[in-house]
């Protein structure tokens, strides 16, 4: 039996009224998300695949193959995918919430909050740099030879930025990871108790980990390399801060959800997801919000791509400030890419439209193939459903 043929369906989850979302039906959606993703899934031989739509507030899934080829078990809108870097629109979420709440703000420098940091280059790097890479040039990953936090604080004390903060974008673990850590000291909680006992509880997300509980490592899916080879991500310095969470689709498109206001939540969280959204660089083809990055829409899939290429990963770019600041928009899609060695995700949504979604694979494929099936279902859905109402 092929891997498609394991398991291919779709349920629909109301928040109310019926299923036919925004003018769709439930069949027509499934078939936008299936000449989508089953093509991609034989091409790069990914065992299991989980997507989620959100139109209009009503949540769509649409589950494929399996979730271990060991096992066979089969990918549910349960099953724990590693999401790599869209983590760190939860460490962004985290730090927002802190500045709502009086903790933090973004603004302040870094080595205000990290007073062994002082006297080095992050007096002059602020939170806000931190959350939209902009410091200065810190690098991709953190050292493989720090080991713990004392050597970490010892690296950042003696590093020095290629740039001035804020004058350009370079893509960075340690960075984000920086502003994790300190978001969750400026709310006397671990990062790790931050997320999974705080910021998951109030979003209403009952299934998603950084620290995967032995009683549900039952759902947690096998990852596999471009070649195949099983493998799960191995933890290191700042690990849960950049790329830490394990999560399925239904936790992650109610996430979508409450970016779009669609889910009720307290008034502080809301805000402080909304104010996620705020732009504060241009660089590149995107504007560069709190670890988001947003473009006008509608938009053609190769600017999309342009911005999701590999130069936006690895590269300095320049970044231009906004001043003032670019205020949440609806008229925008924004998203985030992420991966592990074993395990690939994508999300993207268009307030505007209220429409969404979240692509999860337990292997590494390309970017831009998840990019351009999320585009290719969502443009389809928006003009669907234009033609429709």
């Amino acid at each position: 039996m092929s891997i498609l043929k394991v398991l291919s369906f779709s349920a629909c989850f109301l928040v109310a009224g019926s299923c036919a979302g925004a003018g769709l039906d439930q069949s027509g959606i499934k078939t936008a998300v299936d000449s989508a993703i089953q093509p991609l899934m034989q091409s790069y031989a990914i065992p299991g695949m989980a997507v989620a739509v959100t139109i209009d507030g009503k949540n769509y899934f649409f589950n494929y193959g399996v979730a271990s080829k060991e096992t066979r078990q089969p990918v549910t809108n349960r099953t724990l995918f590693e999401i790599g870097s869209l983590s760190k629109t939860f460490t962004a979420t985290l730090a927002s919430y802190a500045q709502v709440d009086g903790k933090l703000s973004l603004s302040d420098s870094a080595s205000k909050y990290l007073p062994s940091l002082g006297g080095s280059s992050f007096d002059n790097i602020s939170l806000l740099n931190l959350g939209t890479h902009t410091a200065g040039g810190l690098p991709l990953q953190v050292p493989d030879d720090l080991g713990n936090t004392g050597q970490l604080m010892d690296y950042f004390k003696h590093w020095q930025p290629a740039h001035a903060a804020g004058t350009y974008r370079k893509y960075s673990n340690p960075s984000i990871g920086l502003l994790g850590m300190i978001a969750a000291k400026s709310m006397d909680m671990s990062f790790d108790d931050a997320i999974e006992k705080k910021l998951f509880p109030e979003l209403g997300m009952t299934h998603s980990y950084i620290n995967v509980p032995a009683g549900q490592m039952k759902d947690y899916a096998q990852g596999y390399t471009t070649k195949d080879v099983p493998v799960r991500v191995n933890p290191g310095v700042l690990a849960s801060e950049a790329y830490g969470v394990k999560s399925g689709s239904a936790d992650l498109i109610r996430f979508i959800g409450a970016n779009m206001q669609a889910i009720k939540l307290e008034a502080k969280l809301q805000r402080a997801i909304t104010d996620t959204h705020t732009g504060y660089f241009v660089s590149g083809e995107f504007t560069q919000d709190l670890i988001w990055e947003q473009y006008p829409y509608p938009l053609e899939l190769k600017r999309l791509l342009a911005g999701n290429a590999t130069t936006a990963l690895y590269d300095e770019l320049p970044a231009a400030r906004l001043n003032p600041a670019l205020p949440p928009q609806a008229d925008v899609l924004i998203n985030k890419t992420g991966s592990t060695n074993g395990f690939s995700s994508y999300a993207a949504f268009v307030p505007a439209k209220k429409i969404g979604i979240v692509i999860l694979a337990n292997k590494s494929y390309p970017i831009d193939q998840r990019v351009t099936a999320a585009y290719r279902i969502l443009t389809r859905l928006d003009s669907e459903a234009a033609s429709k109402n």
